[in-house]
């Protein structure tokens, strides 16, 4: 499809996307700036969709008005429309130019702990990023401008600074938001007789400060406020989790179990945890109160690490605020015919984890080193946001912006420059070798240099290895691409039959077997996030599919961190390790072993041996046996 900018014809390329959307996609113009696309009601995204082809249509007439009414002096971190872009004949607008900000991550990210812990984020920086957020946002009133559908996949943060972008769904003069992501819409505007938050009411400027509370929390404790699972005492008192916002039932509820991997609530002062309460189950609205976060000051456990802003560290002073129970830290522990014995611990974290020849390797930063299971060092430095690292034995891989170099031992040392996706260098390796994309091209490290093994589409697309084969896909305006390869051959299966998803990819992992891959998804659609998982066999039949709702609590709430072997998987969820299987089209939990409840939480990452299951925390790693 062409567009045309100030009469100009722009071509559009495939490789020329950098993002894409439920409503729209985003290209690199060059020069620092990108153009975003609206989907037309033909998009191949909404075949089959009717609904969804009329809404394409409605916001197609909408935009005509409502861009060319488009608020002026707007603060600078709002990504405001510069030019229009239109059809041929300049009458009907499709999009319009922007700013672009490259190296920019979703706020959504910083409410993910382990991105936070590997990044080295402490929540002092958190701060700084919501007040300069709090700073847009009552600018943006200033001019009687509400966001509306704010959410934490349309702020974006660079450094210190939160933008603000998908503006033209903002709220100003007749226009209304339509659009609402249930995870952040203030159930005030709902409609109390949903079994879900659905949007009743037009927004107002209170509803934009109960979504920035939400995002606030979340960003803190790693749980919005209706996480963890509500298990009330009286069966008639049962509902559905999505309607929990409705209700007010928040992670302050005594009948919630909180979730493991979430910081207690207790690490809070006492004036923000009472805001908190205020606004989640009493409703209080208003202006965020800014020295809530000018006055907050964070101090870091020396003993479990944890950051509180109170003067003694609740968690390991027994405060009756705290909402987990932390494992114990004996080497070996025996409980209900298993056995863990803790092989590793450190002050710092852990950043990386993979099996080589039966064997679990590790890397690690503590106190400004990056090392080995061993001691040894590879690099010294800061945590990097941007830095990725892949092991491969006892060689270290690191990548960052579009470079990977491999450290330590290795027979041939390695300097790579590959594609990035989503920022990120691409790459990845097993025993046999390296893998990576360079200018569209899938290679591996050969004999005697590079091997090439297949075309993809440049920057855009996302792979990974096992021992026997690899799987990756990408998608593009029309493209949506989805193929296998042989590790050990020279072209890839680019026929693989996956269902086309709507929304925008959020994250992605793909864990294998010999002769299984087991690709998960998380995919936002009309603000609500889905997690999926797909059973890929090696010559790319798709044989078995899940889905939920990403806020539910199950084996797939958390997309990372699962082991597959045979033609089974492990996953840890917060109430132990359990087994899963296809089965008739379908991923059938087939056994469960709730008597390891006590040794994992649904953010540990499995990995099975001979000698029994690694279970890899942020800051420890256990060898579980089972009896």
């Amino acid at each position: 499809m062409d567009v045309y900018v100030n009469g100009k014809r722009i071509k559009l390329s495939p490789n020329r996307a950098i993002g894409k959307g439920g409503e729209a996609e985003v290209f690199d113009m060059g020069g620092n700036k990108a153009l975003k696309v609206f989907k037309q009601p033909d998009c191949p995204d909404y075949q089959g969709l009717p609904a969804e082809q009329q809404a394409a249509r409605d916001r197609l007439v909408t935009h005509q008005t409502k861009l060319r009414s488009f608020p002026s002096h707007l603060p600078e971190r709002a990504i405001a429309p510069e030019q229009l872009a239109t059809d041929k004949q300049g009458k009907n607008i499709i999009g319009y130019t922007m700013p672009l900000l490259k190296g920019a991550t979703p706020l959504l990210q910083y409410s993910n702990r382990n991105f936070r812990t590997a990044s080295g984020i402490a929540n002092e920086t958190v701060m700084s990023i919501f007040q300069d957020l709090h700073d847009t946002v009552s600018k943006l009133h200033a001019v009687k401008v509400t966001i509306g559908d704010f959410n934490d996949l349309n702020v974006l943060v660079l450094r210190d600074r939160a933008y603000l972008i998908d503006v033209d769904s903002f709220q100003y003069d007749r226009f209304l938001c339509q659009m609402f992501t249930s995870r952040f819409v203030d159930p005030l505007l709902c409609d109390p007789a949903e079994s879900r938050p659905v949007l009743q009411e037009a927004y107002n400027p209170d509803s934009d400060w109960y979504a920035f509370t939400v995002m606030l929390m979340q960003c803190l404790l790693f749980v919005d406020p209706y996480g963890g699972v509500y298990k009330p005492k009286d069966d008639g008192h049962k509902i559905p989790h999505e309607t929990r916002p409705l209700k007010r039932i928040t992670i302050f509820n005594s009948e919630v179990k909180y979730p493991k991997p979430a910081i207690p609530y207790g690490v809070f002062s006492d004036d923000l945890l009472h805001y908190f309460h205020l606004c989640f189950e009493r409703d209080r609205r208003g202006a965020f109160p800014i020295a809530l976060l000018e006055d907050l000051h964070w101090n870091k456990c020396a003993n479990c690490g944890i950051e509180s802003a109170r003067d003694r560290c609740p968690v390991c002073h027994g405060s009756q605020l705290v909402a987990r129970n932390y494992r114990e830290l004996q080497v070996q522990i025996v409980r209900d015919s298993v056995t863990a014995t803790r092989i590793f611990q450190t002050t710092g974290v852990i950043l990386e984890a993979a099996l080589h020849r039966d064997e679990l390797n590790w890397l690690y930063y503590d106190r400004g080193v990056f090392q080995r299971e061993d001691g040894s060092a590879v690099l010294a430095g800061d945590l990097d946001a941007e830095m990725r690292f892949w092991l491969q034995g006892k060689s270290t891989l690191v990548g960052k912006h579009g470079q990977v170099i491999s450290l330590g031992s290795r027979a041939k040392p390695l300097k790579l420059a590959v594609d990035r996706d989503r920022g990120l260098p691409a790459c990845d390796c097993n025993e046999i070798g390296c893998y990576w994309l360079h200018n569209g091209q899938l290679l591996r490290e050969g004999s005697i240099g590079s091997e090439y093994i297949g075309d993809v589409l440049a920057n855009r697309t996302q792979f990974w290895v096992g021992s026997r084969f690899g799987f990756g896909f990408y998608q593009a305006m029309d493209l949506h691409v989805a193929f296998v390869f042989d590790t050990r051959g020279h072209s890839i299966n680019d026929r693989v039959k996956l269902p086309i998803w709507q929304g925008q990819l959020v994250d992605a992992d793909c864990v294998f077997s010999d002769d299984l891959c087991w690709l998960f998804l998380a995919i936002q659609v009309q603000g609500r996030i889905y997690h999926r998982a797909h059973v890929i066999r090696t010559n790319g039949e798709a044989i078995a599919s899940a889905e939920i709702d990403g806020s539910e609590s199950s084996w797939l709430a958390n997309i990372r961190g699962k082991f597959a072997a045979g033609n089974f998987l492990l996953a840890a969820t917060d109430e132990g390790i359990v087994r899963l299987e296809p089965q008739g089209g379908k991923i059938v939990r087939v056994k469960e072993f709730p008597n390891t409840e006590s040794f994992v939480d649904s953010s540990c990452h499995l990995y099975g041996s001979s000698q029994g299951l690694y279970v890899v925390n942020r800051s420890d790693i256990h060898l579980l046996k089972i009896a």
